[in-house]
C-alpha cells in the first residue's frame, strides 16, 4: 500500500520536486531532503497524535508541533466561532514556535480527507494573510510522508521563541460588509460546503438558518482533495470545477462555508493551485452571515 501510494504521488507531481521557488504544495521527497535545513520549519498541525498507534516515534523529525484544534489558530470573536485571533495573539503563537520572518514554513496535516486537510489550508491562509509568503503545505500530509519512509522522532522539536512580524493583507480577508457589497456588485460568492448544506437540506449547528448566501455558486471542498490517494486536486481539476460553475479564471470571488474552514480549501484551490489572485475568504462565513436575521439566505431545497 505504501509503495502504491508513493508511486501514485510521484506520477502526478505537477512541478519538479526541487524547484528553487517556494510552491504552495511540496511532496514528501522534498520534505525528506529539506527538513532540518536552516530557515525551513516543519509545522506539524495534526490533532490527537498521542491517541494514535504510531509506536514510539509519532512525530516528523525536526518538526515543531501546534495542533490545529487546540493550539490557538482560531478563536471565538463576538460570539462567532472559528475566527482569526487578534493580531497579537496569532503572531505570538507563530513566534513561540520559533518561526521568524525569514523561515519557509511547511505545514503538515494528517492528510486523511478534505475536512482534515482543511486545517492545513486554513493555517496556510493565515500565514498569507499575515503577509508571510514563505509557506507551503505537504501534499498528502503525514500519510505521504510515512509512505515515503520519512524520518520520525519520539518528541517534537523544542524551538527557541522568535520574533514574527505581520502586515495583514486585507485583500485576502472578506468582511460581512464586503460580502454585502459583493452581492450588490455581482461579485461571485463561492460556497465550499457540501451540496446538502449549500442547497439548504441540512445545516451546521453554528449556522442559524438553512441555505446559502443568495446567488452563491457551489464548489464542494471534497472535490478538491482525494481521500483515497491523499493528494490535493491538480490544476486541471480545479479549472474544470470552476468552469462548471461559471467562474472565470481570474474573476473576482469570495469563498465561504460555515466558519471559514472548508472555505480555506476552496480559497487554496482557486488562489494557490489555479492562480486566481482575485480570491479572498470570508472568515465569519455563514455563522456570521446568519447571526443577523435581516441578512438574506437562499434555501434551494424548497423546504
Amino acid at each position: 500500500m505504501r509503495i502504491a501510494l508513493l508511486a501514485f504521488t510521484l506520477s502526478l507531481l505537477a512541478v519538479p520536486a526541487f524547484a528553487d521557488e517556494i510552491r504552495p504544495l511540496v511532496d514528501a521527497e522534498w520534505l525528506k531532503a529539506n527538513a532540518g535545513k536552516e530557515n525551513v520549519v516543519v509545522l506539524d498541525i495534526r490533532d490527537n497524535v498521542a491517541e494514535t498507534d504510531l509506536g514510539d516515534k509519532p512525530y516528523i523529525q525536526d518538526a515543531v508541533v501546534a495542533p490545529y484544534a487546540t493550539a490557538g489558530w482560531r478563536t471565538e470573536v463576538n460570539g462567532i466561532p472559528g475566527m482569526l485571533p487578534p493580531l497579537d495573539q496569532i503572531t505570538k503563537l507563530i513566534g513561540d514556535l520559533g518561526i521568524d520572518d525569514d523561515d519557509h514554513v511547511v505545514i503538515v496535516p494528517w492528510g486523511t480527507d478534505s475536512t482534515e486537510f482543511g486545517g492545513a489550508t486554513r493555517v496556510y491562509w493565515t500565514f498569507k494573510y499575515l503577509d508571510h509568503d514563505e509557506v507551503s503545505i505537504l501534499d498528502g500530509g503525514w500519510r505521504q510522508y510515512d509512505a515515503a519512509g520519512g524520518a520520525r522522532s519520539a518528541e517534537p522539536a523544542k524551538p527557541e521563541p522568535a520574533k514574527f512580524s505581520a502586515e495583514p493583507r486585507d485583500d485576502l480577508l472578506a468582511t460581512t460588509e464586503q460580502v454585502e457589497a459583493a452581492l450588490k456588485q455581482g461579485v461571485k460568492l463561492v460556497d465550499g460546503r457540501p451540496a446538502e448544506q449549500y442547497e439548504g437540506k441540512s445545516k451546521s449547528p453554528v449556522v442559524r438558518a438553512n441555505g446559502t448566501i443568495p446567488g452563491a455558486i457551489n464548489i464542494e471542498h471534497s472535490k478538491l482533495y482525494s481521500a483515497e490517494y491523499a493528494l490535493f486536486a491538480r490544476p486541471e481539476t480545479v479549472k474544470a470545477l470552476t468552469e462548471a460553475v461559471g467562474l472565470g479564471a481570474d474573476e473576482k470571488n469570495i469563498t465561504f462555508c460555515n466558519t471559514g474552514h472548508w472555505a480555506s480549501v476552496a480559497w487554496f484551490g482557486l488562489s494557490e493551485v489555479l492562480g486566481n489572485k482575485n480570491t479572498s475568504m470570508y472568515d465569519g462565513s455563514m455563522a456570521e452571515w446568519t447571526a443577523d436575521p435581516a441578512r438574506p439566505v437562499e434555501n434551494k431545497s424548497g423546504s
